[in-house]
């Protein structure tokens, strides 16, 4: 025998009908704001300076958004090559603007979408344990007598090392230390032979000396501005991104590193912002 239970009617299952249909709609609600209607991966080229400050960046960036960076970090003038020979990026952050300009005179970068976004600054470096009194001796550090070897960033292709070249000429001693320089593939290689004890004396840029790794570690000395060329780093927004579908998210990466909280992040790592 086949019993059947009779449905609740009345007005209390009513209400209970109800606040059952408020709450999926309240579910469904908060999951759809909760998540981005679009997340993407973004491939990020930037510059070796960037290092630290540029992850602080993209952790909140991918926080608020949703999306996702790949970062890879070098030199400004081997993703140049790389990027004008199709390599994948999106973005890319140069520590220098001549590279981005010139993607764009080639047509190899979305158009309008340049940015300067901080201007970059070099210090003479040595390990805490050095006897050189950098701070004293400036650009004269590089020819004392226990300096053997003077780490820069290879002046072909890393603006780093273009800037430390130019300041060592511009003090007069470039031609007495020429044949002591050792040379990085980019600025954070350069700090790592100081920092490991295989120079005695970096020409290092200064958010990596304020950096957590290095900053109780060493002394340094800043290089006065006008010694060496202004570098206005620049970051431009790459065809891949249109191609890739990320077009938007790479839009969005680039307000954000315009913004007020990534203003502030750069200043701390010594970015100062450009000129209006």
């Amino acid at each position: 025998m086949l019993l059947c239970t009779p449905l609740p009617s009345g007005e209390g299952f009513i209400s209970k009908v109800k606040m059952l249909k408020r709450a999926i709609f309240l579910f469904f609600a908060l999951l759809f704001f909760a998540v981005p209607a679009f997340s993407a991966d973004l491939r990020l080229a930037a510059a070796s300076d960037l290092n630290f400050a540029i992850k602080e960046i993209i952790s909140q960036f991918e926080k608020d958004t949703g999306h996702h960076v790949q970062l890879t970090l070098g030199s400004s003038g081997t993703f140049f090559t790389q990027i004008s020979q199709g390599a994948p990026f999106d973005v890319y952050l140069s520590a220098d603007r001549s590279y981005p300009e010139q993607l764009l005179r080639k047509k190899l970068a979305e158009s309008g979408t340049l940015f300067v976004y901080g201007v970059g600054r070099i210090v003479v470096w040595v390990p805490a344990s050095s006897p050189i009194d950098v701070a004293r001796l400036g650009m004269q550090s590089l020819v004392q007598s226990s300096v053997r070897k003077i780490s820069i960033a290879n002046p072909d292709h890393a603006p780093y090392g273009q800037a430390a070249v130019a300041a060592m000429q511009r003090a007069g001693v470039y031609d007495r230390v020429k044949n002591n320089l050792v040379l990085g593939e980019n600025i954070s290689q350069a700090a790592g032979f100081v920092g490991s004890g295989a120079a005695q004396v970096g020409i290092l840029a200064l958010s990596l000396a304020l950096s957590d790794p290095m900053r109780g570690k060493g002394k340094y000395w800043e290089v006065p501005t006008g010694t060496y060329p202004l570098m206005e780093q620049a970051g431009v927004i790459l065809p891949h991104a249109r191609e890739s579908g990320s077009l938007e998210a790479a839009r969005s990466f680039m307000r954000t590193l315009q913004s007020a909280q990534s203003r502030a992040v750069l200043e701390r790592y010594g970015f100062t912002a450009a000129r209006p």
